[in-house]
């Protein structure tokens, strides 16, 4: 279920999670995005039943191509 705010509560409910062909995992700060939502969901890989973020498509699209340019770094 998917609410009007900018959050779920419990990720779980939502379906399609899967991690990043780039992630190490070994790590444990992998983020999960799920696919065939309206908003884009990301969530903590280490907390399956927390809360995810919800992004806009574009909000989403915009954050990963700054990270690709490398416009953000940990």
């Amino acid at each position: 279920m998917v609410s009007s705010r900018r959050s779920i509560a419990n990720s779980s409910t939502l379906a399609g999670w899967f991690k990043s062909s780039y992630s190490g995992g070994s790590q444990g700060d992998c983020l999960e995005v799920a696919d065939g939502h309206p908003s884009v969901p990301v969530r903590d890989s280490k907390a399956p039943t927390g809360p995810a973020i919800l992004f806009s498509a574009g909000g989403w699209s915009s954050f990963v191509t700054a990270i690709k340019n490398g416009h953000l770094t940990a």
